[in-house]
């Protein structure tokens, strides 16, 4: 089989960076792949060092610039996995129109239409943000009714690439979480920020009634590897819709509890308030829980429990 190429748009960010270890350590199985990520900021020589044989290209989203010289030097790929958004919900509701720009992945779609003899595969990382989070469990065909600007933008994106785009495969993910990158981001990660206030022994407010179906970042990764094997070798259009989260239903405050009982601190420690208590700045949905069947069915993966996937990530035995 031909190696395959692979771009992963925002690979300098904690899912990207998660992805392109990944896609290297295939390129010893019978799915080799060639890899290109692009970043918007610093030249990341860490990032090219860990994995040399990976290209960089500089890409700015809001106008395109940039992917003229992956179609010139790396040529057109195969997949494409779109992970870079501005994912941080009160920057959305100070800029909105910044957020729009970035989260609707207009350029990346024009980007791909340009390409006329052969089709790319679209992996798009939407939010489970797109619900408005009045009950438990949603399903993909439930109605979408975003509440603040980052699930309204990531909507937007939704419906952008299913109106102009064939082949794609729309991820609407939970809290992503689980170890450091070979980069470490600057954004806190969850159950790593969990671990160090509890580790400090002081009380910490955590809310007891906003929920979320956390997924452990390994199991993000296995999900696109699987979509971009099962287009590279059967090369059927799709058309799909997947939620992407872990199995277990969560509030914040049973979050901190399942990493205080792995590490073994007080639970005393975990103050329990309710979201409504806290202004950020930004509405947030109470319950997004989500359904979880179609992507068990579709693709034959089964995402661990959140309390298996925080001693991944703790390196607890």
């Amino acid at each position: 089989m031909s190696r395959k190429k692979v771009v992963v748009i925002g690979g300098t960010g904690y899912l990207g960076q998660h992805l392109l270890e990944a896609f290297s350590d295939l390129q010893s199985s019978p799915f080799s792949y060639d890899l290109a990520f692009t970043y918007h900021s610093n030249p990341p020589s860490n990032l090219l060092h860990a994995f040399p044989q990976s290209l960089s290209f500089l890409v700015d989203l809001q106008n395109g610039n940039g992917f003229d010289s992956i179609s010139t030097i790396f040529g057109q790929p195969d997949v494409v996995v779109n992970c870079a958004a501005v994912s941080v919900p009160r920057a959305c509701e100070v800029d909105p129109v910044a957020a729009m720009s970035v989260n609707v992945p207009t350029s990346v779609v024009n980007w791909l239409l340009s390409f006329k003899e052969k089709e790319t595969l679209l992996i798009h990382l939407s939010t489970d943000q797109v619900y408005e989070g009045t009950k438990s469990f949603y399903k993909e065909e439930d109605e979408t009714m975003p509440v603040n600007v980052y699930g309204r933008s990531k909507l937007e994106a939704e419906k952008f690439i299913t109106a102009k785009f064939s082949n794609f495969a729309i991820l609407r993910s939970s809290i992503i979480y689980g170890p450091q990158t070979v980069s470490p981001v600057p954004k806190s990660l969850p159950i790593q920020w969990i671990d160090d206030v509890l580790s400090k022994g002081n009380k910490v407010d955590f809310f007891y009634d906003e929920y979320r179906c956390p997924v452990f970042v390994k199991d993000v990764v296995a999900v696109i590897i699987s979509l971009t094997m099962k287009w590279v070798t059967e090369a059927r259009p799709v058309k799909l819709l997947l939620n992407l989260g872990g199995p277990d239903r969560v509030s914040r405050v049973q979050m901190a509890k399942a990493v205080a009982e792995s590490r073994g601190y007080d639970t005393s420690l975990i103050n329990s308030v309710s979201a409504s208590s806290v202004d950020r700045g930004v509405k947030s949905p109470a319950d997004i829980s989500m359904d979880i069947d179609k992507l068990v069915k579709t693709l034959n993966i089964s995402p661990i429990s959140f309390k298996e996937g925080v001693k991944l990530t703790l390196n607890i035995p």
